[in-house]
Parts: structure tokens; C-alpha cells; sequence
């Protein structure tokens, strides 16, 4: 997990960095797992601002705060599915 959309007390997704070295945005987080990484980026205070490979822009925040799981497939156009914080 590299950066979220959304305000950092109710992120909408998250940018997170594929194993292929790309950036991609994943599909809208359901509210417990929002709530659940609300409270890590609140804490973090992110501020910069990022863009993925396709150019949407995204908040970053600090390299190593946490660990998501996710479920991507290998499309063209990459879909992240995020399954839980770690």
C-alpha cells in the first residue's frame, strides 16, 4: 500500500505497487476494511500527492506503515481486489 483516494478518515481505494513494479488504484474498499485502514492513515498524516501508471492521482504515504493483501488480476487493465490489512 502505497497512497489511498478519498479523505484519510473514509479512503474510497487504495494505490498500491503490483509485483510487476506497476501502480494501480484497487476497486472501492468496503466500509470495515476502510474503517480499519482509516485509523493507520490518520495516524501516518499523508500529504503528497501521487499518480498511477494510468495517470489517477492518489495521497501517498509513508514507504512500510502497512500491508495489504490483494487479489490482482492479469488483465491488460490491472484489477486490484483488496482482501484485508495485515
Amino acid at each position: 500500500m502505497i497512497g489511498c483516494t478519498g479523505p484519510q478518515t473514509r479512503p474510497r481505494a487504495l494505490a498500491v505497487r503490483l509485483p510487476n513494479g506497476r501502480t494501480a488504484l484497487t476497486q472501492t474498499l468496503s466500509a470495515p476494511l476502510a474503517a480499519q485502514i482509516a485509523q493507520v492513515l490518520v495516524a501516518a498524516r499523508p500529504a503528497e500527492q501521487g499518480r498511477t501508471d494510468t495517470g489517477e492521482t492518489y495521497t501517498k504515504i509513508p514507504s512500510g506503515l502497512a500491508v495489504l493483501e490483494v487479489l490482482a488480476g492479469t488483465t491488460r487493465h490491472a484489477v486490484v481486489t483488496p482482501l484485508r490489512l495485515r
